[in-house]
């Protein structure tokens, strides 16, 4: 089944997602998380897919991230609508934590930033051992939502997403799997293999064990780390003010043109 930015196949209990954005290294775009929302909600209706695989369409990227193009929309937020700005990623998150079996990340390609936070969105990562994954705002001039830095927080620990968010560095090799980024790396050619084989070993457990789990964890997930309205809307102002700031416009100019960003604070 094709829709403008995903492909879905389903195979008896398994189905696959595919972002199928190749040419935009399958950035996101505020269309494409409707279109996985709506599509990832039909296949809850449908009860005999136990398991969900997503993935990016080629090999070179799973998802890029937002595309940053889309950032531009968001500068001129004002003071009475940033109340309700809300993290892009957030509804995918959602979407995945309220499906009620297992959602299977096949990291087919590079990951980075809401890429990154979209694998680590899926119950399992299995990822190619060449790929790369990273979080790079502070090389762009963004502040991280932080409902996106709790989901890093919760998945692998306050050291390593302190060194990920503040480096921006590009992560690669076994310590993707140390940082607990990925459960698995395996050989690009048995990727898909090895993805299908685990995501048919769950679809054939108990449908209700699986659903009592998913949501139980999903219930845990979300009560691990809270914040007071008051510091959520001085986290808030703080991504905003980025999002307004020259700085954002000098990292996506120096992004667009391969070279180091002059970054000044304004």
């Amino acid at each position: 089944m094709a829709g403008k930015y995903l492909l879905v196949d389903k195979k008896e209990q398994v189905a696959f997602v595919v972002i199928d954005r190749p040419r935009k290294m399958n950035a996101l775009t505020d269309d494409l998380i409707s279109e996985f929302n709506h599509q990832l909600g039909r296949l809850a209706a449908d009860d005999t897919i136990r398991t969900v695989i997503v993935r990016g369409a080629g090999d070179k990227a799973f998802c890029s991230g937002y595309d940053m193009s889309a950032l531009a929309a968001n500068r001129d937020r004002t003071a009475e609508t940033q109340d309700r700005f809300e993290h892009p990623l957030e509804p995918v998150a959602k979407s995945i934590a309220d499906y009620p079996y297992p959602v299977i990340a096949m990291v087919n390609g590079d990951a980075f930033g809401a890429g990154c936070e979209l694998a680590v969105c899926c119950d399992i990562r299995v990822a190619a051992d060449d790929i790369r994954m990273g979080v790079p705002p502070a090389k762009l001039g963004v502040v991280y939502p932080w409902t996106g830095l709790r989901r890093f927080i919760q998945a692998i620990g306050w050291n390593h997403t302190r060194e990920m968010l503040f480096s921006g560095d590009v992560i690669k090799g076994p310590r993707l799997k140390t940082m607990g980024l990925v459960n698995h790396l395996v050989p690009r050619d048995s990727l898909e293999t090895f993805t299908v084989a685990m995501a048919e070993r769950i679809a054939a457990n108990a449908p209700l064990s699986l659903k009592g789990i998913k949501k139980t964890l999903s219930l845990l997930a979300g009560n691990t780390i809270t914040m007071p309205a008051e510091d959520m809307a001085e986290a808030r102002s703080a991504m905003l003010q980025a999002l307004r700031s020259e700085d954002l416009i000098e990292g996506q100019r120096a992004f667009k043109e391969k070279r180091k960003p002059r970054f000044t604070g304004r």
